[in-house]
């Protein structure tokens, strides 16, 4: 896989799983305009490649996932209300990108995860976080609230009451908190945190791709409705898979007693 190194993204292959490393330390990892353009490049690379089937997103070094937006890249489009739409655009395309993405990100947390950082954790849909980690929402500070669906989506996580308090006090949490209030799934030790977050892309990448995204989308579709809705979308999700080859591999190797060969078809 190609390495952005101008614009701060590494991208690497690890079997079906693909690696991809923030990398920009001396801004300790901030997304500007063109991190992110590379970023929705890079997934839209992952999800053409049938091959790959998840895809670990973790930062450089050990002190930070992500800082957020690139406070140098954010100031000068302030006077502009077309450029600053522009950029708030961009960073709610991401993190809509990522939590609709068809195959899991797992974003392993290396370190602080703030603003911006915050809000790719919030929206991938598994999250391992090193001890040292930390979360904050720190947009307060600087007059404006979160742009990049923070205000939504860390609400639908953790509770209206918690969401409001990293808001508006920009206090940082923890790993740990982090792990009680369901915004992380796992807490390690920092020098554990790549291959854990690696184990449990591997051990989805054993499953039939196929319900891998399924399971992802019927879950993202139907958090939000009513649960008469949510099970049509349920019913809609399994109903794709009945004429697909895996679901009569998966339940050939259950009867036959041995581990299923999925296809993806």
């Amino acid at each position: 896989m190609r390495n952005d190194t101008d614009i701060g993204l590494r991208s690497a292959r690890q079997g079906a799983i693909a690696l991809l490393t923030l990398d920009r330390p001396a801004r300790l990892n901030a997304l500007d305009p063109g991190l992110i353009a590379a970023l929705m490049a890079a997934l839209d690379g992952i999800e053409a490649d049938a091959s790959i089937q998840a895809v670990v997103l973790t930062g450089s070094g050990r002190r930070a996932f992500s800082a957020g937006a690139d406070i140098h890249a954010f100031t000068p489009v302030i006077e502009s209300e077309a450029a600053l739409r522009d950029f708030v655009r961009r960073g709610q395309a991401l993190t809509a990108r990522i939590e609709a993405f068809p195959k899991p990100v797992i974003c392993a947390v290396n370190g602080l995860a703030y603003g911006g950082g915050c809000e790719v954790v919030e929206a991938a849909p598994l999250a391992v976080a090193a001890d040292h980690a930390r979360f904050a929402k720190p947009e307060i500070r600087l007059g404006f609230p979160p742009p990049f669906g923070g205000t939504q989506r860390l609400a639908r996580l953790v509770g209206r009451k918690r969401a409001l308090a990293m808001i508006l006090t920009a206090e940082p949490i923890s790993a740990e908190e982090a792990l009680a209030m369901g915004l992380v799934n796992r807490v390690v030790p920092a020098e554990v945190l790549l291959d854990t977050a690696m184990a449990m892309a591997g051990a989805i990448s054993a499953h039939s791709p196929l319900a891998v995204a399924a399971s992802l989308a019927a879950v993202t579709r139907g958090l939000n409705l009513s649960i008469a809705e949510g099970l049509a979308v349920e019913e809609a999700a399994f109903a794709r898979m009945l004429p697909t080859a895996d679901l009569r591999e998966g339940l050939a190797a259950f009867r036959e007693k041995r581990p299923p060969e999925f296809r993806g078809r």
